[in-house]
Parts: structure tokens; C-alpha cells; sequence
């Protein structure tokens, strides 16, 4: 099931560079990137709300509130970023250059979470970084 989760998500986050990069046009970047978070945001305790966990909030431990905390902080860097980038930038250029996120999570989930890291996922690393240089230049 979380195979289909994964595809879904990629499928979004596709619409989610065309449809910014039309919208952002003759738009703060930091504007439009704050307009984006609230209708996360909304959308988000909707669901929560809509599913009935909302009293699940109670049982979050304080590092799971801490680290939850600096998760959204890196997300909301990274979607400031990647919104003045889309803004300026070619998304079919910055859109690959995002994703090389994909070989910093395998590296920092290998440093900092300790996971296995295998042949293929060097490999698959190392053809991802290639495919990026080649879809920018």
C-alpha cells in the first residue's frame, strides 16, 4: 500500500511545480510560499479533524514535538527555496536539482539513521546525480 502512497505523491508533487509556477507569476515568492502553507495547513487539520485524531495530540512526547517542530522548519526553508527558485529558475531545471534530495536523504539516513546502505542503492545514487547534471546542463 505504501507503493501507491509514494506514486501519489510524486503524481501531486508534479502538479504541484506546474501549478506553482503559474501561479507565482508576478507573486512574492515568499508571499505565494506562505498562501501554499495555509492551505496545507487547513487541509491538514481537516483530515485530522475529518478522521477523528485530533485527540491523538495528546500523546506526542516531547521529542517527537521537538523533531516534528524541526521538520516542518526544514520543510518550510525548503519550499521557500524551491518557490524563489521556480520563480526565477526553468522548473523543468530546478525540479531535478529538488530531487537530488532523494541521494541526500540515502546519505543522511545512512549517517544519521544508520540504515543498510546497499550496491544498488550507491548505484541508484549515483544515476539519479548523473541523470540531474544531465537534465540541467
Amino acid at each position: 500500500m505504501w507503493i501507491i502512497y509514494a506514486l501519489l505523491s510524486a503524481v501531486f508533487a508534479s502538479f504541484t511545480a506546474i501549478l506553482a509556477k503559474i501561479g507565482i507569476n508576478n507573486v512574492n515568492s515568499n508571499l505565494a510560499t506562505a498562501i501554499r502553507t495555509l492551505v496545507v495547513l487547513i487541509l491538514s487539520w481537516g483530515i485530522v479533524a475529518f478522521t477523528g485524531n485530533i485527540a491523538g495530540i495528546k500523546e506526542i512526547t516531547t521529542k517527537s514535538w521537538i523533531f516534528l517542530c524541526l521538520s516542518g522548519i526544514a520543510t518550510g526553508l525548503s519550499w521557500l527555496c524551491y518557490y524563489r527558485a521556480i520563480q526565477i529558475g526553468e522548473v523543468s531545471k530546478v525540479v531535478p536539482i529538488d530531487k537530488l534530495s532523494l541521494v541526500i536523504t540515502i546519505v543522511l539516513a545512512f549517517l544519521i539513521l544508520q540504515e543498510k546502505i546497499e550496491l544498488k542503492t550507491i548505484i541508484g545514487g549515483l544515476l539519479i546525480t548523473a541523470g540531474t547534471f544531465v537534465l540541467i546542463f
